[in-house]
């Protein structure tokens, strides 16, 4: 699991780091993201916002260098 921020330098580094599942912050925001989808050959990766509602299935695709830190997934949930 990576505990720091990633830089730009990183990204090969951070490809190989990142799994399906693995809850990510991501540049200019707060929230907390999950990866549910990652293409290495594009630098793409698919995601949600973490905890997620389970009638949800909002989820969008980000460039994997938009990612700053990947961090624990708490087993929160919407109640």
């Amino acid at each position: 699991m990576i505990d720091s921020k990633l830089g730009k330098n990183n990204n090969l580094s951070m490809c190989e780091n990142l799994y399906k599942g693995a809850c990510v912050k991501i540049k200019n925001c707060s929230k907390t993201y999950q990866i549910i989808g990652i293409n290495i050959d594009s630098q793409i990766c698919w995601l949600r916002e973490w905890p997620f509602a389970p009638n949800s299935k909002k989820t969008f695709p980000l460039e994997i260098n938009q990612i700053t830190l990947q961090i624990f997934c708490s087993n929160q949930s919407w109640e």
